[in-house]
């Protein structure tokens, strides 16, 4: 961390109007490649595919939402309920957290208070389905040389070191992720675990509670990453470190994918296996270069 206060809260500034500008929601999507765009100083990657061999559609979802030139939020929604009903519940969620970004933009709200908002309309839509549907949500904000998480369930978000120092590990809203924070569960042992799939907060609860990260300095050769347990359920941490923390930040990524992808079809003893969607979205600052002087 660096020495001092980090500060995030940003009021919205009048957007340029160009892509990069625009917000982009991946939703049921079942994307070939990773896809590559300039984000606030830095480079932004999404990748979003439905499970190998199962019917019906992908039930993830991502989405990138810049918030004036200076500042965006990540975010990535695995929804629950099974086939159109988990769907339903994370396209409502990130189209609520899209709404709430979209109207502090206009009345100058801040970036904290509209993301905490965006939760909890978020909560209400995927609630009044009355279906039994249920989203996990994760959220980063980004600017000013840092970040912030917000998340709900199970979804992970990670910042990475380019020496590949974890210096963000969020912890999962389920009794095997809690086990694990105290040291009562191996994290080898939790992804083979029998309940590593219950998840104990989720939008679509009564009692949703959102749990709020402190600021964290971004540095410019770290790597944040925010994943579905499509991800994580098929590498170990140390294994998502190793392919993101150096190279192109694409081609990272999709190499990454790939992995998970090859596990998921073919699994190999002592590897980890569950077929599932896979979602990430993966952001590092560009690194700016000094000239030389003349």
């Amino acid at each position: 961390m660096a020495e001092g206060p980090v500060r995030l809260s940003y009021t919205p500034r009048d957007m340029s109007g160009s892509p990069s500008d625009s917000p982009r929601l991946f939703l049921g999507a079942d994307m070939p490649e990773v896809d590559r765009a300039p984000l606030v100083g830095g480079e932004v990657v999404v990748f979003s595919a439905g499970s190998p061999g199962r019917e019906g559609p992908n039930e993830d979802a991502a989405a990138v939402l810049p918030f004036g030139p200076d500042a965006a939020v990540l975010a990535v929604a695995d929804g629950a309920g099974g086939g159109r009903a988990g769907s339903r519940a994370s396209t409502l969620a990130l189209q609520s957290l899209a709404a709430a970004l979209d109207e502090a933009r206009n009345d100058g709200s801040l970036l904290r208070n509209a993301i905490l908002n965006g939760f909890e309309r978020a909560n209400q839509a995927v609630l009044d389905l009355g279906v039994g549907a249920a989203t996990t949500l994760a959220a980063v904000e980004i600017g000013e040389g840092a970040i912030r998480p917000y998340h709900v369930g199970d979804s992970l978000i990670l910042l990475v070191g380019q020496r590949g120092r974890v210096k963000l590990e969020t912890i999962s809203h389920s009794p095997v992720g809690f086990a694990v924070e105290a040291g009562l569960l191996d994290a080898t042992d939790a992804i083979h675990h029998e309940d590593r799939h219950f998840v104990s907060n989720t939008l679509g609860a009564p009692d949703m509670r959102i749990e709020v990260g402190a600021v964290r300095t971004l540095a410019p050769r770290d790597t944040l990453l925010l994943a579905s347990d499509g991800l994580s359920d098929n590498l170990h941490i140390p294994e998502i470190v190793e392919h993101v923390r150096t190279g192109a930040l694409g081609d990272s990524c999709e190499e990454l994918a790939a992995t998970a992808r090859r596990r998921m079809y073919v699994p190999a003893e002592d590897e980890p296996s569950k077929p599932d969607d896979l979602t990430l979205v993966a952001f590092r600052p560009r690194v700016c270069r000094a000239r030389r002087p003349a």
